[in-house]
Formats: C-alpha cells, sequence, structure tokens
C-alpha cells in the first residue's frame, strides 16, 4: 500500500494553486501577524514604562525598569508561548485544527484588550496585571504556532506547499512592521497634541500624564487584526488529512474537498479502514525508529536558532544610538523616547526583517529547505564570528556603519533561512495524528532557546569590569565572548541540520510514509508482500 493514497489527499497535492490557497495563506498569516505585532510591540514601551512608574525625583537619568522587572515583563509572553505551543500542539492532534484554531484567538483577542487595562495605578500592580495578561497571550500565540503551520501544509499541493507556509511565517515580518508603524503613530499624535520639554530641562514635567494611554493603546491595538479573522477561521472546513487519516472519516474529508477544489472525490471509506492498525504513538518504539532522529533534528536546529536571533538586543541599543537613529535618553521628553525607537524598528523591519522572509517564501520550493537552512546557518555563523574576533576594531566610530551592516545581514540570512526552514519542516514530515504536536514540541524547544537568547545573553554580554555593567546587572563576560558563543551556536545549527530531511516536492504522506504498513514488532508489510507474491522458479 506503499503508493496506494485516498484521492481526496491525491486532489490537494496535484491541485493548481488557486483562491482557496491565497485564502488559507491570509486566514493563518493574520494570525502570524497578529502574534508578532503582541510578542515584539512590547519592547517599543518598555522605556515607557520606566519613564511612568520607576522615575526617581533628583537622578541625572529618565526611569528604567529594574532588572528583573524588565525581564518579567518582556520574557513572560515567551514563556506563555512555550506553554502554548506544547499544550494546543497536542490539543490540536487530539480535536482538530479547526476546533483549536478558533480558541486560541478569542485568547488572543481578550488578553491582548486584557493587557492594556491595570487594576491599579501603583508600579507593582500594573507590572503584575500586564505580566499575568501577556502569559496567557503568550499560551495562545503558542497555539498559533503549530496550528498555522499544519493547517497550511494539509490544505497545500506539494509542489508550492513550502512557499505556502513560509508565506504564513513571512507575516511576522509584516506584524514587526506594523508594531513599529503603529507606535510612530500614536506617539506622534501624542506628542503634538500634548508637547513637553526634554528630561534634562525638566524631569518632572518631561512625562505627562497622557503619556501612560499611549502604551495602552500600542498594546490593544493588538487584538483588531486577530478579531478580525475569527469569523473566516471558523468557516474554514477541518483540514482532509485530519478529517481523512485522524478522524477516519474519508466520507466528510471528500466531501469538505468537493466544495474546496469544486471538483467531484471518492470517499473511499475502505481504505481508511485497513490503515488504521498503523497507530504507533509518540513514544512508540516505531516512532523512535523512524521520525526519532527528525524530531532531534527539528527541535535542536530551531532551539540553536533563537538563541542567536534573540540575542539581537545586545547590540541595537549600540547600533541605533551609533547611527544617530537614538540620541540619549536624557535629551527627549517620554514620548518623544517612544517615537524615536518605534521608527528605528521600523526601519529595520523594513530594510532587514521584511525582505529575508519573502528571499524565502520566493525561494524554498526551488533549492528545497536543506540548502536553505544550511546557507542560512553558515552565513550567521560567518558573520557572527566577523563582527566577534575583531570587535575592537568595530567600536571604533569610523567604523560603526561596517557594524550595522554586517548586522544586518547576519540577521537576513536568519530570516532567508533558519528562521523560516525551522517552522516549514516540522509542518511537513511528520504523521497527521501527531502534526501538530511534533511541531508544537519543535517551535517549544525554539522558544527555550529564544528566553536564553534574549536574558540569558543581556547578563551574560554585560563587561566583566563591575564598573561598567548596565545598572542592576552584575559582571558577565563580555559582548566579545557573547558573539564567539553565538557564533559556535550557529556552528551547531550547521551540524544538526544533516539531522532534517529533505520534504521539496514531496507529499506529507511520503515523508510521514504514512502509506506503509508496520506491524507490531516494527516489519514493513510491504516488504513481506511483495517476498510472499514472488515466483519461486522451479
Amino acid at each position: 500500500m506503499a503508493n496506494d493514497n485516498l484521492k481526496v489527499l491525491n486532489a490537494l497535492d496535484v491541485a493548481k494553486t488557486q483562491l482557496y490557497h491565497f485564502t488559507a495563506i491570509v486566514i493563518a498569516g493574520m494570525g502570524f501577524f497578529t502574534d508578532a505585532y503582541d510578542l515584539f510591540c512590547i519592547s517599543l514601551v518598555t522605556k515607557l514604562l520606566g519613564r511612568i512608574y520607576y522615575h526617581e525625583t533628583g537622578d541625572g537619568k529618565p526611569g528604567t525598569l529594574p532588572p528583573n522587572m524588565s525581564a518579567a515583563v518582556n520574557g513572560v509572553a515567551f514563556c506563555g508561548t512555550l506553554a502554548g505551543q506544547l499544550f494546543f500542539g497536542w490539543l490540536g492532534d487530539k480535536m482538530g485544527r479547526k476546533k483549536v484554531y478558533g480558541m486560541t484567538l478569542m485568547l488572543m483577542v481578550i488578553c491582548s484588550i486584557a493587557s492594556g487595562l491595570s487594576f491599579s495605578n501603583e508600579p507593582t500592580a500594573v507590572m503584575a496585571t500586564l505580566c499575568f495578561f501577556r502569559f496567557w497571550l503568550g499560551f495562545g500565540i503558542g497555539g498559533d504556532y503549530p496550528l498555522s503551520a499544519t493547517i497550511m501544509s494539509e490544505y497545500a499541493n506539494k509542489k508550492t506547499r513550502g512557499a505556502f507556509i513560509a508565506a504564513v511565517f513571512a507575516m511576522q515580518g509584516f506584524g514587526i512592521l506594523t508594531g513599529g508603524m503603529v507606535a510612530c503613530i500614536v506617539s506622534a499624535a501624542f506628542k503634538s497634541k500634548y508637547p513637553a520639554p526634554a528630561y534634562e530641562d525638566n524631569p518632572l514635567r518631561s512625562t505627562v500624564p497622557q503619556a501612560d494611554y499611549v502604551w495602552r493603546i500600542i498594546l490593544m491595538f493588538g487584538s483588531i487584526p486577530a478579531l478580525m479573522t475569527y469569523y473566516w477561521r471558523m468557516k474554514m472546513p477541518e483540514t482532509a488529512r485530519y478529517t481523512a487519516l485522524v478522524a477516519k472519516n474519508a466520507k466528510k474529508a471528500a466531501a469538505d474537498m468537493s466544495k474546496v477544489l469544486q471538483v467531484e472525490i471518492e470517499a473511499e471509506q475502505e481504505k481508511v479502514v485497513e490503515k488504521q492498525h498503523n497507530q504507533f504513538g509518540l513514544f512508540s518504539k516505531q516512532f523512535v525508529k523512524r521520525h526519532g532522529l527528525h524530531l532531534l533534528g527539528t527541535t535542536s536546529t530551531w532551539f540553536l536558532l533563537d538563541i542567536a536571533f534573540y540575542s539581537q538586543n545586545l547590540f541595537q541599543k549600540d547600533i541605533f544610538s551609533a547611527i544617530g537613529w537614538i540620541p540619549p535618553a536624557k535629551t527627549m521628553n517620554a514620548i518623544q523616547e517612544v517615537f524615536k525607537i518605534s521608527r528605528a524598528q521600523t526601519l529595520i523591519a523594513l530594510c532587514s526583517t521584511v525582505p529575508g522572509y519573502w528571499f524565502t517564501v520566493f525561494f524554498i520550493d526551488r533549492i528545497g529547505r536543506f540548502a536553505i537552512q544550511l546557507m542560512g546557518f553558515f552565513f550567521m555563523t560567518v558573520f557572527m564570528f566577523a563582527l566577534a574576533i575583531p570587535y575592537h576594531h568595530w567600536t571604533q566610530r569610523e567604523n560603526r556603519i561596517g557594524f550595522v551592516v554586517m548586522y544586518a545581514f547576519t540577521f537576513f540570512f536568519a530570516n532567508f533561512g533558519p528562521n523560516a526552514t525551522t517552522f516549514v519542516v516540522p509542518a511537513e514530515i511528520f504523521p497527521a495524528r501527531l502534526r501538530s504536536t511534533c511541531h508544537g514540541i519543535s517551535a517549544a524547544s525554539g522558544k527555550a532557546g529564544a528566553i536564553i537568547g534574549a536574558f540569558g545573553f543581556l547578563y551574560a554580554a554585560q563587561s566583566q569590569d563591575k564598573t561598567k555593567t548596565d545598572k542592576g546587572y552584575p559582571p558577565g563576560i563580555g559582548v566579545k565572548n557573547s558573539l564567539i558563543v553565538l557564533g559556535v551556536v550557529n556552528f551547531l545549527g550547521i551540524l544538526f541540520t544533516f539531522l532534517v530531511p529533505e520534504s521539496n516536492g514531496k507529499s506529507l504522506e511520503e515523508m510521514s510514509r504514512e502509506n506503509e504498513d508496520e506491524d507490531e514488532e516494527g516489519v514493513d508489510m510491504e516488504t513481506v508482500r511483495t517476498s510472499e507474491n514472488r515466483t519461486v522458479p522451479v
């Protein structure tokens, strides 16, 4: 039965690119757009939160969030995302993609709105409320990773499947871009309406009372795109692969896809019944034998990639100040600082982040996932070492622009490389009944790497001289040594990429080997039947 696929699945594999493909990209992609907006917009307002709630009278510098509070505000959503990826990934295989998809979206909408609310004006109460709702916002966002990838992979044809899944992920770039633009517009409007002096001129009046509305509006705006797509998510039929291969209802799968593809498709319920015995679980010997190394490959590469990818906040303040995008904090008022930070983030997204994603969309089905991931890790390794080894050279004022260019290329090749492929591949290589779960495990591994990259290296990159560390931080290993460690991390990504199979141009059933029968002892029944049918010469 190695090539005996259901007709409904064959129809999806060979379907021409048509309107329903683009509809699915938009519906799934808007979830990722919202995810990126919600996860990244917090970095635009943390400086403002410090000025509003942690101002110290007589201090020559504006108030900032204490290190532990800053880590909590920025990192709690990552922790929620990790938990949500594991939970909703598992639930998507148990209840179906469509049912769980609606739950994650409503959770994101409610928690986006609630993030902008607080039960008191005391700093501790405001931060506690913010952290509580951002954890649950992250929990909903986490569910979107495995579900969006799995739904898109199960709807797509095999010729352009990689580009479709990558296009969903590429919406993350537009989410980051929109976050910067919304923050620019809101802060510009408030700056115009409520002018204020710079901090160095009048520390108290530099933060107007109305600034408290700015961060709330920016955070709450994330609920709008999610709310707009809820109706369309609920109108999408369950994927045929889940309905036929997991729910075992070939008749409904054929009926649903007949409407979508606008062709008649035979149900073939008897084939579904025949395949029912081949149902090994995640913790079985058969799974370890078939997919154990694949799961190790997807989890390790995503983990290593996110350590490097989320460490970018190490250099952003140096880069922004080096090219004059963000002047010293004391020369600006509170709302002006939000405007300058969000403008810088918008320009970086426009010039580096967004193009990298769409290069992947264009090339992934032409040169394959493996080549793009290997190339991405290779160039990230090269650029990290090129930044690290002559680090003193890059710190000279006349060489700062070169540092910015190298930095931009590092993250261009992250997006035109493993940042996209680590999302695509886990949605293609595992069996339908475990696809969402395995993608969730891989994504959660990545988010664990993100936590290390964003916060572990924030401490590690502190100067070894305790007199030169940022306020509240202990001495670390320094930026140069941190960059060397990140170069090694990227090199390990190259090595672990060899555990990940190439799925370009193959059907999901070919990759997961769901059409191959296997008995309890792990013997390939197709081989047995072939040998039984051979004619022995007399």
